[in-house]
């Protein structure tokens, strides 16, 4: 397994932290600070890899898209931002860049009710509870149906993926983050397993694969040890983010790594024993003392100790 970090697109001190704890895999996200080129073009691609690399990083893993969400709900522009999306294909190929972890959520990302929830010693964590969400309106959306979805998704990969295996990029598909629909309206298709496997099965190919989100699919109920060795073994786990959970899906919260509902040494093994080699990262850490909780679940003093967790969960596993 490859130790990653998710790093900002310029140099912090987060950078000089993680080789200090040697972490050498990088997970990035766009380098949007690019004023004369979009980030998703081939140069702003190159040049981030190489700050990456010129600090002792290599860039696994990017985990960002560009926008997409015409594509999703399949309203009008979304074959333009698909010949984006091919493009940006094409320019991490050609920038050796290996994976993209992108997801199939319209109109937001991963949702939370609060992230401010107490957690051991009184740190914060995120937290989701859908009894909050009974009356909240619908979005400019509207109703979006589970079946508007499959059909946009399988539209979807049905261009990008021969893309993504002329250029040998992997793509990494991410489950909907809370496993629970509909929410505002719009419904999440992918909240198990089974519905990732049913995803990547709509355009067959090597290079169509997973994201291994640990936390969303314990939220789900998922045995997480069957599904690393189901996964594994079709060769479709292309990445995870190695975090824990309390609670299901209509009410749960982030938790320290050690804290949460998951067996995680026995999750460390069973990546062990199916030989996975790919890049593993913290996720959705707490906010400790004295951080001022401006980024959620990206703060500082969380991820050193999620790293360290993992490490010597790695070391555990590796010696039996």
């Amino acid at each position: 397994m490859q130790l990653a970090e998710f790093f900002s697109s310029q140099p912090d001190r987060l950078w000089q932290l993680a080789k200090q704890m040697n972490v050498n895999a990088a997970v990035g996200g766009l380098p949007w600070e690019e004023k004369s080129e979009k980030p998703w073009d081939f140069m702003p691609l190159v040049r981030m890899k190489q700050r990456y690399a010129d600090h002792g990083l290599a860039l696994s893993v990017i985990e960002s898209m560009p926008p997409s969400n015409h594509i999703k709900l399949g309203t009008a522009g979304r074959d333009e931002e698909i010949e984006i999306f091919q493009k940006f294909l094409l320019h991490m190929g050609a920038a050796g860049i290996p994976v993209l972890c992108y997801n199939f959520m319209a109109q937001f990302n991963w949702f939370r009710t609060s992230t401010t929830t107490r957690t051991r010693g009184g740190a914060l964590v995120s937290s989701y509870d859908h009894s909050l969400m009974k009356d909240a309106p619908l979005t400019d959306a509207g109703v979006v149906t589970e079946e508007q979805l499959w059909e946009n998704l399988h539209y979807f990969m049905e261009r990008i993926v021969p893309v993504a295996e002329e250029v040998k990029v992997k793509l990494a598909l991410h489950p909907d983050d809370p496993p629970i629909t509909p929410i505002r309206g719009v419904s999440r298709i992918l909240r198990s397993a089974s519905a990732l496997q049913r995803a990547i099965d709509l355009v067959p190919s090597p290079n169509n694969g997973i994201t291994l989100c640990q936390g969303t699919l314990a939220t789900a109920g998922d045995d997480i040890p069957r599904v690393i060795r189901d996964f594994a073994a079709q060769d479709k786990l292309f990445f995870v983010h190695f975090r824990d959970v309390r609670g299901t899906p209509e009410k749960f919260e982030e938790t320290f790594h050690d804290d949460g509902k998951t067996d995680m040494l026995q999750a460390m093994r069973t990546y062990y024993e199916v030989g996975f080699k790919g890049p593993a990262r913290p996720d959705h850490v707490p906010t400790m003392e004295g951080e001022d909780n401006d980024n959620p679940g990206y703060e500082l003093l969380g991820r050193l100790y999620g790293i360290g967790y993992i490490t010597g969960l790695m070391e555990a596993a590796a010696a039996g």
